[in-house]
């Protein structure tokens, strides 16, 4: 959704531009423009010796609301669901008075070029952050809304997923405000725009087909069935579809539910790995049993010699177990680390 031009023509300001805040009096330059939306525009800009977002909007009500959300945002402790809002004041412009607000600058790739650039073994451990977010986010009482790649940024050195641009949430109950087609149920006759936990949780699943779909795509027959064919077309995908598919038809009641289950299916797949590590064990034995019995019974008398090789190989399978295991413990530990 693209704001008007009449509006965006009065927050256009050249870089080098200072903002003069008239009730704090702090001074801004403008640095360049990052973006621009339904609602206003965001430019990097110096403030004193940091660098800090600043978004400027004549539509007053526009600014009120999205601070309110950045405010929320700061409630949740031990999160960082979006940007820390630092300063909010209006500026008296020569076209007239314009609302803006100050916030962090969160530096970083959004989050498909953090996976094309890192690889896709990422993607997992990002949506798990993502959807803990969106759970003390929908606690809250709000929901996000125009959720989707631009909106999210990977900040380092730990890669961590941030939210930015917040002009799209909304409180639950009411209609969304700012929506993008692809990510929007809306659009693909799944649901309405009513602000729920679940069309956040709709977006999140097009997210990840969208990573495998870097170029997205249009809407043909519409509907589930275009979307299932999709899933099923892409093999990355397939560890996936189960969660993928029932966040698309609204199942999920809330983040958390889907997390777990991402969650329950990654490690799922962690374990089907180990015992398929484990196939070649199992082949060598039955090739062992195979060669006993061309043995007739009673040739060979169990000798010292025999005890000792049945002993070694049940210390073997012993050690085998052990060491999958620790490696499965190390595997949960570097999740809940990342997490």
């Amino acid at each position: 959704m693209m704001m008007n031009h009449s509006l965006k023509s009065r927050c256009k300001v050249a870089p080098g531009t200072v903002i003069t805040g008239k009730w704090h009096s702090n001074k801004y330059t403008v640095l360049k423009e990052l973006g621009y939306g339904a609602n206003g525009i965001v430019y990097l800009a110096k403030f004193k010796n940091s660098q800090v977002a600043l978004k400027m909007s004549d539509n007053g009500m526009s600014i009120t609301s999205e601070v309110n959300v950045l405010r929320s945002f700061a409630k949740v402790q031990g999160s960082a669901l979006g940007p820390s809002l630092l300063d909010v004041d209006d500026w008296n412009s020569n076209t007239g008075q314009i609302s803006f607000y100050t916030m962090e600058y969160i530096q970083g790739p959004d989050l498909l070029t953090f996976i094309q650039n890192k690889g896709k073994s990422w993607t997992t451990v990002l949506f798990l952050q993502l959807l803990n977010d969106l759970n003390k986010l929908h606690e809250n009482g709000w929901v996000f809304g125009d959720l989707k790649p631009e909106n999210l940024i990977v900040t380092g050195p730990t890669p961590k997923i941030r939210c930015i641009d917040v002009g799209g949430t909304t409180i639950q109950g009411r209609a969304i405000k700012e929506f993008t087609e692809f990510y929007d149920r809306g659009y693909w006759g799944l649901g309405t725009r009513k602000a729920d936990p679940a069309y956040d949780l709709f977006a999140v699943a097009m997210i990840m087909v969208n990573t495998v779909y870097p170029k997205r795509f249009n809407k043909t027959t519409g509907g589930l069935p275009q979307l299932r064919e999709a899933i099923r077309r892409q093999k990355d995908l397939h560890p996936f579809e189960k969660v993928i598919v029932k966040a698309l038809q609204g199942h999920y009641t809330n983040a958390l539910q889907m997390r777990i289950e991402l969650m329950s299916m990654t490690l799922g797949k962690q374990n089907s790995g180990s015992v398929h590590k484990s196939t070649p064990t199992t082949a060598n034995h039955n090739r062992t049993i195979q060669t006993q019995k061309i043995v007739p019974t009673g040739s060979q008398p169990k000798t010292r010699q025999n005890y000792r090789k049945k002993k070694k190989k049940s210390r073997w399978a012993e050690t085998f177990i052990i060491t999958m295991s620790i490696v499965l413990l190390y595997f949960l530990y570097i999740f809940q680390k990342l997490l």
